[in-house]
């Protein structure tokens, strides 16, 4: 059972973080009849003082009225001038149409906000033949952000035959939304485009930004869940004020050739700012790689990864993402590993941590590039060739990382690892690739066992290469290059369980590679639970 992570009977998208009087506050669509998504769903809620332990609560938003009596769908919250919180979501009406519905906190005075009031008000958005608006495409609304024509402006997810789209809408009062003529952002062959997020970042500081924050020191992104592959994309541009449209910068595209926040299992991210920290933070649902009979068996599905921080790199051409600080708290019993040279096809445990609950920080540093493959111009997807090169096909430098969640004979593993590559254009340049293969990672043949990978933007001529990964029995959520490339991965083993899990650092590549690093066992916070453990 997952230590960390919320988990309850069927929970998916994360749905308006928020801070409200110095407690954090996380909404998410849950199933409260099963395992299995429904679209009869709700907004559960919990709250935390740490963004660690969380506390339940009832359901926010239930399916109650003729405008979402059909499911409460997801949606973010705004926090109005006077310190006013509120919700804006998806219904599904009684004609089984996506419309956009506010509420509010019943009672201000109570930072747990325990009771929510649809407002009489409801659907403040609609489709209708007028706007042509696809009824069954219309959803998930962005957090709003206050233009300076003191505007309210808010974005949907939607599509027009293969096109996705981010429908604009302006208010002046919250209440009266009109549709802008022209979509805010566009991209053909993308199909439907779901849960949304805008937001800005700064140029210069390593703070994030509220959302309504614009200026010369500012670049905006834009994150789109495509419904079609279950991916995210995110692109970084420049929101133009004057026509009220997004620009994504040369080169920033929603496809594969493009930017995720994650290569692995996570999906329907929704960020917020954290106006007590200044830094803007990242949820994501990591959904299950268990057949949905053994989901039935455990008595839940899907998980909320790890809060994230956001900034814009240095470059400027990505963002760059780090588990809050809050999490070091559950760190216990060190385990430094020695510095030292590892030698190509070794293997070395990492003794003393708890290896099925662990938070693991190493570096790699090269010096001897002689033996290293050219990258072919024609393996250009990460994750195929994560694939065909997995932890067991020896390189020239690489495979080299961890194998986590292991069982003592290695009949079970989950590699997480570096592959270094030459270009094949430019001699002086390498490529870097990080692989995350859970090829191996049970001898239960029913779970999904999809290798990842992803191209980290690192020169390891001139940088050390470091890789962070967090443990938690089901859920392996790894960092790399300092948080440019992350990958999160499900994993079910039948022997790698509790104490029977061990982890290791490897070098199955030619050349020989440094290491440093860190190990900690980590503590089990105070989470949610399943009704299934609360009944028993």
């Amino acid at each position: 059972m997952d230590k960390w992570a919320f988990l309850i009977w069927n929970l998916t998208d994360p749905n308006g973080p928020l801070i409200y009087k110095n407690v954090y506050h996380h909404f998410y669509q849950y199933n409260p009849d099963g395992v299995a998504w429904s679209p009869n769903i709700v907004w559960a809620h919990s709250t935390s003082n740490d963004l660690v332990n969380w506390t339940p609560h009832d359901d926010a938003l239930n399916p109650s009225q003729p405008f979402d009596i059909n499911g409460c769908w997801s949606g973010s919250a705004t926090i109005l001038p006077g310190e006013k919180p509120a919700i804006f979501y998806t219904g599904i009406n009684s004609e089984n149409e996506q419309v956009q519905n506010l509420a509010f906190p019943k009672n201000l005075s109570d930072p747990f906000l325990r009771e929510w009031v649809k407002i009489p008000q409801n659907p403040l958005m609609i489709p209708t033949q007028a706007n042509q608006i696809n009824a069954d495409s219309f959803r998930d609304p962005t957090t709003a952000w206050l233009g300076i024509d003191n505007k309210w402006r808010l974005v949907i997810g939607s599509k027009k035959n293969q096109t996705g789209l981010a429908i604009l809408y302006v208010s002046e009062d919250f209440l009266h939304w009109t549709m802008a003529n022209h979509p805010f952002h566009s991209a053909k062959e993308n199909g439907m485009w779901e849960c949304p997020d805008f937001f800005p970042v700064s140029k210069s500081s390593p703070i994030g930004l509220d959302t309504s924050i614009n200026g010369p020191d500012v670049k905006h992104v834009l994150k789109v869940s495509l419904f079609d592959t279950a991916k995210e994309y995110y692109t970084i541009g420049t929101y133009n004020l004057d026509k009220d449209i997004y620009n994504p910068d040369k080169g920033s595209v929603e496809s594969d050739s493009g930017l995720r926040y994650d290569y692995g299992k996570f999906y329907a991210s929704k960020s917020f700012f954290d106006s007590a920290k200044n830094r803007r933070i990242l949820w994501g649902w990591s959904n299950e790689s268990s057949s949905a009979n053994d989901d039935i068996k455990k008595g839940w599905s899907g998980l909320q990864a790890i809060p994230r921080t956001l900034l814009l790199d240095k470059s400027g051409k990505q963002l760059v993402q780090w588990p809050v600080e809050e999490l070091e708290k559950l760190r216990t019993k060190l385990v430094r590993l020695p510095s030292a040279v590892i030698k190509g096809g070794s293997l070395h445990e990492v003794l003393g941590v708890t290896a099925a609950q662990a938070d693991v920080e190493v570096t790699f540093e090269m010096s001897d590039f002689e033996k290293t493959e050219v990258l072919d111009s024609s393996w250009t997807d990460p994750q195929i060739l994560c694939s065909k090169k997995d932890a067991l096909v020896y390189g020239g430098l690489g495979p080299f990382g961890l194998l986590v969640l292991a069982s003592e004979s290695l009949q079970e593993y989950t590699a997480v690892f570096y592959r270094i590559f030459k270009s094949h254009n430019n001699n002086n340049k390498y490529v870097v690739l990080m692989c995350s293969d859970q090829s191996r990672s049970s001898l239960n043949e029913a779970n999904d066992k999809t290798t990842y990978g992803a191209f980290v933007n690192v020169d390891p001529l001139h940088e050390k290469l470091s890789l962070r990964s967090l443990i938690d029995h089901s859920i392996v959520e790894s960092f790399g290059g300092e948080g440019k490339a992350c990958i999160t991965t499900r994993v079910y083993p039948i022997l790698a369980v509790d104490d029977n899990t061990h982890l290791y650092v490897f070098n199955y590549g030619r050349e020989s590679v440094k290491i440093t690093g860190s190990a900690w066992s980590m503590k089990t916070a105070n989470i949610n639970r399943s009704r299934k453990e609360d009944n028993e």
